[in-house]
C-alpha cells in the first residue's frame, strides 16, 4: 500500500477517535439540555394548572354571586307567602318558592364541586413546585458535571485534532478533500477494506455496502497508490484491513 493509501488508513483510525470523542462531549452537553427541558416542561404545566385553577375560580364566584342575588329572591318570595291573601295565591308563590330553593341548591352542589376541584388544583400546583425544585436542583447537579466531564472531553478533543492535523498534513489537498466529504456522508466510516469473498476466487465486495468490486479495481488498488471509490456507495478502498 503507497503512501497515499497508507495515510487515509492512518487518518480513518484517527478520525474515529475524533468523532467518538465529540459524540462524548455533544452527550454531555445534551444531558444538560434535557434537565432544562425537564424544568420548561414542569414549568408550563404549572402555568397551565394555575390558569385552569384560575378560570375555576372566575366560575364559582359567578355562581357564588348568582346565589346570593337567587337567596333574596327566596327572601322575597317567602315576604310575599306571608301576605298572601288567597289560597290560589298562596300555592303559586310556594311553587316559585321551592323551585327556586331546588335551583339555589344545584347550584350549592355546584359551587361545592368547584371548591373540590380548585382545591385539588392547587395541591397539584404544589406537587408541580416541588418537582420543579427538584429538577433544578437536579439541573444544576447535572451541570457541574458536565462542565467537568466537557472539560476532559475538549482536551482529548484537542489532542487527537492536532494528531489528524499532523497525519492530513502531508496528503494532497484533493485526496483529503475526498476523505472529508466521505466521512461526513457516513458518519466518519470513509475507508473500508475490499473483501475478497468466501468460497469464489477473485471476487471482492466493499466492505462498507458488501456489494461486488470488480477484478480491474482490485488490480488498480494493488499497481497503484491513488482513490479508488466503490461504484455503489462511493467509499474509499484499500486492500487488506482498514482498521488499524
Amino acid at each position: 500500500m503507497g503512501p497515499v493509501l497508507d495515510g487515509l488508513v492512518k487518518l480513518q483510525s484517527v478520525e474515529n477517535r475524533l468523532r467518538a470523542a465529540k459524540a462524548k462531549l455533544a452527550r454531555c452537553r445534551r444531558s444538560v439540555i434535557i434537565q432544562e427541558n425537564q424544568v420548561r416542561s414542569l414549568q408550563s404545566a404549572l402555568e397551565a394548572k394555575k390558569e385552569e385553577t384560575q378560570l375555576t375560580k372566575v366560575q364559582s364566584d359567578r355562581l357564588e354571586l348568582e346565589l346570593k342575588t337567587r337567596d333574596a329572591e327566596v327572601n322575597k318570595l317567602r315576604a310575599s307567602l306571608n301576605n298572601a291573601k288567597t289560597n290560589k295565591e298562596y300555592a303559586a308563590v310556594l311553587t316559585q318558592l321551592n323551585t327556586t330553593k331546588a335551583d339555589n341548591s344545584k347550584i350549592e352542589t355546584q359551587i361545592l364541586e368547584l371548591m373540590k376541584a380548585i382545591e385539588t388544583d392547587e395541591e397539584e400546583c404544589a406537587a408541580i413546585r416541588t418537582q420543579i425544585d427538584e429538577q433544578k436542583q437536579l439541573l444544576e447537579e447535572t451541570r457541574k458535571k458536565a462542565e467537568t466531564a466537557a472539560a476532559g472531553h475538549e482536551e482529548e478533543i484537542g489532542k487527537i485534532q492536532a494528531e489528524w492535523n499532523e497525519v492530513a498534513k502531508g496528503m494532497p489537498p484533493a485526496t483529503l478533500e475526498t476523505f472529508n466529504r466521505v466521512a461526513d456522508t457516513y458518519d466518519g466510516e470513509a475507508v473500508v477494506r475490499v473483501d475478497q469473498q468466501e468460497g469464489k476466487s477473485g471476487a471482492y465486495s466493499c466492505g462498507g455496502c458488501f456489494m461486488g468490486i470488480t477484478a480491474e479495481s482490485v488490480n488498480l488498488l494493488m499497481t497503484r497508490d491513488e482513490i479508488i471509490r466503490c461504484p455503489n456507495c462511493t467509499r474509499i478502498l484499500v486492500l487488506g484491513d482498514s482498521s488499524d
